[in-house]
């Protein structure tokens, strides 16, 4: 006969094995994977969703497409948006067509100061990047970031 302390601590080893194996898959589920395709396809990339307030942020704009694609200016479409929809920061930037082509990146640093200036507060933001393709067709991508303090 096996003696109940070992039955307990054996039950107490699998639950507590379950629990983390299911905490690790959620954690492994967040992050972001970057998947190229055939056809177009645009992805943006950054080192970690959580961002302490003031942290620089490296945003990486990528064709993960087999297509070229075409942006409106310097910037390759980029825009930090509030969730409510407004335009909170977009890059100076000229006003010349620019290109990717398949599996080529640009690397952009957000200081994460607004155009207008000012820092800003903690909460979640979206970035944004619209590219178009194949004469006039337009491709959309964004991701979510949150600040904390």
């Amino acid at each position: 006969m096996i003696p109940r302390g070992v039955i307990i601590g054996i039950t107490v080893g699998v639950v507590a094995a379950v629990i983390f194996g299911i905490f690790a898959l959620t954690i492994n589920s967040q992050r972001q994977q970057l998947v190229f395709v055939e056809g177009h396809s645009l992805s943006i990339i950054t080192e970690k969703m959580d961002f302490s307030l003031g942290e620089n942020i490296q945003i990486k704009i990528i064709n993960t497409g087999t297509t070229l694609l075409v942006f409106s200016d310097a910037s390759y479409g980029l825009q930090i948006v509030g969730l409510d929809g407004r335009i909170l920061y977009s890059p100076i930037a000229a006003q010349v067509i620019s290109t990717l082509e398949p599996k080529e990146e640009r690397t952009f640093v957000w200081d994460q100061i607004k155009n207008d200036g000012e820092q800003v507060i903690e909460g979640r933001y979206k970035i944004v990047s619209t590219a178009n393709y194949d004469e006039g067709k337009t491709i959309k991508k964004s991701i979510t970031v949150n600040i904390l303090k």
